[in-house]
């Protein structure tokens, strides 16, 4: 049984290899370090067998109840085991990470999560290929039973005690994972120095089960004591209190007046909306021009980056100014931390609309939004005319459409989002548009060759430029856009090969993953620039309000970008970056990009040289640097997740200082 699952799971490892492994990939080392992984899991099932089969009753081969009972369970452990491999497969597939427990934060939206799968794959064939599977496994498991048993057992005591102790041992050894006086652990397969040979040697039980560990929301006071100094001076806290420990901010309104005609704030959050995969770096595709072109007329930061993956928490982190660093669940969906305060919320007297082609019961986004947000008015799939078009929703030109209808009728500012969501699979294209966006039709190699996984995948990427292009043309005819400072944003990039359009090391480090495009267009208001410096998406709400003129309070990590830019033209920029998946933390800040695994306390810094090919590692004391900035954010971000409140009838936020791990 234990050679026949080890076969079995070496076979998956190896079809896995082939449909996503690459030239770089040596298949020796990761073969070699999977089967100790798969050794482990095959241990682990058989080693209680051999144990309780040393019971009479339970004994497999001298009774009913005994054989019924392990081929029973057996059967269904290999079962479980097919189903877990082809859910790790998809979601390799979709996000290029072995399957983690991160991806329970999907069960609590089972209905959309189910949707988009049944739109996305062949459900109907992978289910009935599961099932073929399942019960070519039982009747293996069976089958094995049946020929064990007639395998004569050493025929002296002494032989079949000597038989048992040696298998015991063996077991033991597998399940321990090496010889000697550390156990294998998961974070040993990135000693391979490759990412995708990391994740290819990891199998989905020991992925899954690894990251469970990594699931408390709590803080320790101690350690963001320890970074306060380091966080309130980069944030620019007026009067520091490390007891207390103060982080909010009152900015006044840039040139000491609020303006007398309030301009109007459009926030577009673009999904997956990839650098790299756009026009505005280059790629042969030509993927964006229309927005390209919005970019050399607009205030245009090409190095922002999003702390994390995943659209849940990219709104939540645009909000709040605040990383979503649970490790598990999003914040949106922990009750504990439902009360936060946004700048949004500041620009009093404005009307606040949020606009989505779907439903925000998705990851409890509305919680977040109308929880903190007052008198906001909000936009979902039942509010519109146009019909669905997938379990997203709305398509993105008719989202955008239908919000430049509403908002032509506003009489007062107003602040207004609009999330779009159609580069997502099942990435559909309306039949209605067909026409007038003419999707391309290239070659697999080419599309791959430009960063993308299909065809399907590079039409949806641009189909968002037509849709900006045609939400553009009819806002241009409206009274509200002479007077509107429209913003694009990014919820999160795609991680993915950027070929020569980056360093080498963007791609290894997955900076690809967070990078993406971020626009501030105010024709009239902003003399075009393309600026270099460093940006983070918890910047864009600071320096919406700095544009405004609005004064407001704020504890979130974000500043204001063009101010920085006048202070020191963005040298002291700073963008966090936590990855759920791999379990890093790391901060780019000019000229690196650092980063240190999550694990066991370990300090395995990974360095990426942010501005040449060449990616040579810092002197040490950079290193200390940098990983000093990563803990720092990181700390002070979990402290806040849950100290962050709307501020009191009084205007001063009341921070909670008794909560603890």
């Amino acid at each position: 049984m234990a050679v026949a699952s080890l076969l079995a799971m070496t076979l998956m490892r190896a079809v896995t290899f082939l449909i996503f492994g690459d030239d770089s990939l040596v298949a020796g080392p990761v073969f070699a370090l999977g089967f100790r992984f798969d050794a482990r899991v095959v241990a682990a099932v058989l080693l209680p067998l051999l144990v309780l089969g040393r019971v009479p009753f339970l004994d497999p081969f001298r009774g009913n109840f005994g054989r019924r009972l392990w081929q029973t369970l057996l059967g269904t452990l290999a079962g479980g085991l097919i189903l877990l491999y082809v859910t790790d497969f998809l979601h390799y597939r979709y996000l290029h990470q072995r399957l983690n427990a991160s991806a329970l934060g999907f069960l609590a939206d089972a209905s959309i999560s189910a949707r988009m799968v049944w739109e996305s794959y062949p459900v109907v064939w992978l289910t009935l290929l599961m099932l073929a599977a399942i019960v070519a496994a039982v009747f293996t498991v069976r089958w094995l039973h049946g020929w064990a048993g007639q395998v004569s057992p050493p025929s002296s005591s002494r032989g079949r005690i000597a038989w048992w102790v040696a298998t015991f041992l063996v077991g033991v050894v597998a399940i321990y994972g090496r010889v000697s006086q550390y156990p294998l652990r998961w974070s040993d397969a990135f000693e391979l120095r490759s990412e995708a040979g990391a994740h290819l040697a990891l199998n989905p039980v020991e992925s899954f089960t690894s990251s469970l560990s990594f699931r408390s929301t709590g803080f320790e006071l101690p350690q963001v004591r320890a970074h306060y100094a380091r966080m309130s001076g980069y944030l620019g806290v007026a009067a520091p209190d490390p007891e207390r420990l103060v982080f909010e901010r009152r900015v006044g309104p840039t040139g000491g007046a609020i303006p007398a005609r309030p301009p109007n704030i459009v926030l577009v959050l673009g999904e997956s909306f990839s650098g790299y995969k756009s026009s505005m770096w280059g790629n042969p595709l030509d993927t964006t021009p229309f927005f390209r072109g919005l970019t050399e007329q607009g205030v245009f930061f090409d190095n922002c980056f999003t702390p994390h993956f995943g659209t849940a928490r990219g709104v939540w982190a645009l909000l709040t100014g605040i990383p979503d660093v649970t490790l598990v669940r999003t914040a949106s969906r922990n009750p504990a931390m439902v009360d936060q305060h946004t700048i949004v919320d500041e620009f009093t007297g404005y009307e606040k609309l949020y606009f989505l082609g779907g439903s925000t019961s998705w990851a409890n986004i509305r919680g977040l939004l109308t929880n903190n947000i007052r008198g906001l008015r909000l936009y979902e799939e039942d509010s519109y005319d146009a019909p669905r078009v997938d379990v997203w929703g709305i398509s993105d030109k008719s989202l955008l459409l239908a919000a430049d209808q509403v908002l032509r009728r506003e009489t007062k500012p107003f602040f207004a989002i609009i999330q779009t969501a159609g580069n997502h699979r099942p990435y559909t294209i309306p039949a209605e548009d067909v026409g007038p966006f003419q999707p391309l039709d290239l070659p697999a190699k080419a599309v791959r060759q430009h960063g993308f996984e299909s065809l399907e995948e590079l039409n949806a990427f641009r189909y968002t430029d037509f849709a900006f292009a045609q939400y553009f043309a009819a806002a241009r005819q409206s009274a509200y856009f002479e007077n509107t400072i429209f913003v694009f944003l990014g919820d999160h990039g795609i991680g993915g090969d950027a070929g020569e359009l980056f360093p080498p090391a963007w791609t290894r480090n997955h900076l690809t993953r967070y990078h993406v495009p971020l626009l501030f267009y105010a024709p009239g208001r902003l003399q075009p620039r393309r600026i270099h410096s460093v940006a983070s998406m918890v910047d864009v709400l600071p320096t919406l309000a700095g544009l405004a003129g609005i004064p407001y309070r704020y504890s979130g990590f974000g500043r204001d970008l063009l101010a920085r830019e006048e202070i020191d033209r963005g040298a002291s920029n700073t963008a966090f970056i936590i990855d759920h998946n791999d379990r890093t933390l790391g901060v780019v800040r000019m000229p690196y990009y650092g980063v240190r695994h999550l694990s066991g306390g370990q300090h395995d810094m990974v360095w990426a040289d942010f501005a040449a090919p060449a990616g040579d590692a810092p002197a040490p004391a950079t290193a200390a640097e940098y990983q000093a900035w990563a803990d720092a954010f990181y700390e002070t971000a979990r402290y806040l997740l849950l100290n962050n409140p709307k501020p009191d009838d009084r205007g001063s936020a009341v921070i909670a200082q008794s909560r603890g791990p």
